[in-house]
């Protein structure tokens, strides 16, 4: 039976996900990343590290609550750290990791594309909507 290396073994492991089979990993993956949350805080984290007032302060709309969690999940993934400086009171910072640096650019291309086609967005919902009220 021949051996196989570490690498090999990880190729062959990566090479069995399909993010179309509901149980694989990888499609959890892209719905965690596919939430609102995730897209606007691996945004906003791409200038270095900031506070958890500072992330709530720039995500107009988030709950304590929402933010808890998408911080949590994604020190969980290991796309960002979680530091905490013992002062008075406690100062917790967060930042992207390697790992969420490199998904940075997909996320900022993403929010970028929505930034600049919100208008075509917007006109085709509007024509969607006046025909589906003219075929009721």
């Amino acid at each position: 039976m021949p051996t196989t290396t570490a690498a090999e073994r990880r190729a062959a492991e990566r090479a069995d996900y399909d993010a179309y089979l509901a149980e694989c990993p990888a499609r959890q993956l892209l719905d965690r990343i596919g939430d609102k949350w995730v897209s606007l805080v691996v945004n906003a984290l791409a200038d270095g590290p900031q506070r958890y007032s500072e992330l709530r302060r720039r995500l107009a709309g988030v709950s304590e609550k929402m933010l808890t969690q998408t911080l949590r999940a994604l020190e969980r993934d290991g796309l960002l750290t979680r530091t905490v400086t013992p002062t008075v009171p406690a100062r917790v910072d967060y930042a992207l990791t390697p790992l969420g640096r490199d998904l940075l650019p997909l996320m900022r291309a993403i929010k970028t594309w929505a930034e600049a086609h919100m208008p075509d967005v917007l006109a085709a919902r509007d024509a969607f909507d006046r025909e589906a009220l003219a075929a009721r």
